[in-house]
């Protein structure tokens, strides 16, 4: 570290301890006029404005910078190599960040933990990944939200609008947190019509607009007649889809307005909740907090508004399952329960709550879904 930045540093320092009963007895508001503002960077590996993941985050963003006593500065299509490593090393020297927020999921190892090695006195929040006490730095954190309950609602619509009983996935890459989504995508649809499949296509990458195409006009050519997905960007998708007379459930942001006549409902990101838990704490000047997860009943997610071809019957099952949901007396992965091999991947008798680690581990497709890990 160089001299310059431990006297940032020291300053920095003395500011929050000066500061400490100021913020906690006055808020935000005491603490902004107090001390100089907390520089907070956001990082995307696409296009803000892509209709999907790196819009969720950066409308949040847009939020964070409204906040007193922040200053926000962002940087776009960043991709997963060491160019994300020279962009917060970036922020940190020259625009003086303490607080990263690196977004996507290839970020996380080796990179953020890298710059968290180089920086000790930077906070990093990563989207996505999997923390890990005693293996990973406390200036490292990760947050990420339960996504999958807004999917398996996805699902019940879906269910009810498919008339072929064949759904479409078009996804990325077969992660943990992919594959949570598809299974819940699909559960969600059998809760409906029990014998209803689901056909997945893995394109290798968060964005690949070719492919994404391709994929959905393949699988309409199969009779799938409801799509939904987990890219970064599903602009693509959605409008292939709404070309071919498909349905769509949405996913990370809206995409109503893209094909108003094709958009049932969608399962979307609402960053602003764990932002703010994770700035709190950077201005605060408590713990860095190092896992961050919650669902509907936290707030971390919401679903699209239902498009007006979806009928009362399917959103009075949706509505209930989402009253439980919010209640805590829902649980999505429950026993017993098979993947698509016919091995038992959650014995009889056996919940996993949305909080249970294994399910950040999951490597396995369900019953019903046409597709390989």
């Amino acid at each position: 570290m160089s001299e310059e930045m431990q006297w940032k540093r020291r300053d920095w320092i003395k500011q929050v301890g000066a500061l400490g009963a100021a913020a906690g007895a006055g808020g935000w508001a005491s603490w902004a006029q107090a001390a100089a503002p907390l520089t907070v960077g956001f990082i995307y590996v696409g296009a803000k404005d892509d209709y999907g993941y790196n819009q969720a985050h950066a409308e949040a963003a847009a939020v964070v910078k409204t906040w007193p006593g922040i200053k926000v500065v962002e940087e776009e299509n960043v991709p997963e190599t060491t160019a994300v490593q020279k962009t917060m090393q970036g922020m940190i020297v020259q625009d003086g960040a303490k607080l990263l927020f690196p977004t996507s999921f290839g970020y996380f190892d080796p990179h953020v933990l890298a710059m968290a090695a180089k920086f000790p006195d930077i906070r990093f929040a990563h989207c996505g990944g999997l923390w890990t006490e005693g293996k990973h730095p406390k200036n490292v954190g990760s947050f990420f939200g339960y996504i999958d309950e807004a999917q398996y609602l996805n699902g019940v619509i879906a269910g009810h609008m498919s008339k072929s009983k064949k759904l479409g996935f078009v996804a990325a890459k077969p992660i943990p947190q992919v594959l949570r989504n598809i299974n819940a995508f699909t559960l969600g649809a059998q809760s409906v019509h029990p014998d209803i499949t689901c056909s997945v296509i893995f394109t290798g990458d968060w964005s690949m607009p070719v492919k994404e195409a391709e994929a959905t006009n393949s699988l309409a050519d199969q009779g799938v007649d409801v799509f939904t997905m987990h890219v970064d960007g599903p602009k693509v998708i959605v409008e292939t889809a709404a070309k071919r007379g498909k349905f769509v459930c949405g996913y990370h942001a809206s995409q109503a307005k893209l094909a108003p006549q094709a958009y049932l409902t969608g399962a979307e990101w609402n960053w602003v909740t764990p932002y703010k838990q994770i700035v709190e704490a950077a201005k605060n000047g408590q713990p860095h907090p190092n896992f961050v997860r919650g669902g509907l009943k936290e707030g971390f997610v919401k679903s699209s508004p239902y498009g007006g071809m979806v009928p009362e019957a399917a959103r009075k099952q949706a509505e209930g399952i989402r009253a439980a949901m919010m209640k805590g007396t829902f649980d999505i992965f429950k026993g017993e329960l098979k993947d698509n091999t016919g091995k038992v991947v959650i014995p009889k008798g056996t919940v996993h709550k949305q909080t249970d680690v294994a399910l950040e581990g999951m490597n396995y497709l369900v019953a019903g879904v046409i597709g390989k890990v």
